[in-house]
């Protein structure tokens, strides 16, 4: 059966959590306040957050700037995956990224249908790996972070989930996830 193996050592991950907006400030950014809340409360290390305005650029930097920081193993994007004109965070990271997690949207999907419906068909949330880095971004709303992370990354981030989890493909957690 899948699920928590509590008999395993729980490995904290290093984590970094941007938000991807024209409009919020660390005063309003309720979305990155979940995510923070919800990977501290798991036990991970938050190691950096930024907010940042809707451009390729700018976007594009951040993310960069954190693939090439060994303190930062997760990044957790929120925002800019929608059909607006200025939702542009799959144009700025997906150039990056040497692999894609094609499931990661699957999954997310599955969860935010029993929340929103097919609402959901609006999102481009996405997943993949750049360097060592695994990248995660979904929605900027605060309902779309909290199906995020209870229903898909607490498990995909916590290396005792079984049969495996993305903590295990990782350098220094390779052989302690096996």
């Amino acid at each position: 059966m899948p699920g928590i193996d509590e008999s395993l050592p729980f490995h904290p991950l290093k984590i970094a959590v941007l938000t991807v907006s024209d409009t919020r400030t660390a005063e309003t950014d309720t979305s990155g306040d979940l995510l923070a809340a919800r990977l501290t409360g798991a036990g991970h290390e938050l190691v950096a957050r930024a907010i940042v305005k809707d451009k390729v650029d700018s976007i594009r930097a951040q993310v960069q700037h954190w693939v090439e920081d060994p303190d930062v193993e997760i990044i957790l994007s929120t925002g800019g995956t929608g059909f607006t004109p200025r939702d542009v965070t799959p144009e700025a990271v997906v150039p990056l990224l040497s692999r894609v997690m094609d499931g990661f949207s699957v999954v997310f999907h599955q969860v935010s249908m029993e929340t929103i419906g097919v609402s959901t068909l609006q999102s481009r949330a996405f997943a993949g790996q750049a360097g060592d880095s695994f990248i995660f971004c979904v929605p900027g709303s605060t309902g779309a972070c909290r199906d995020a992370w209870d229903g898909v990354l607490r498990y995909e981030l916590d290396s005792r989930y079984r049969p495996c989890s993305i903590a295990g493909q990782l350098p220094r957690l390779r052989e302690v996830c096996a």
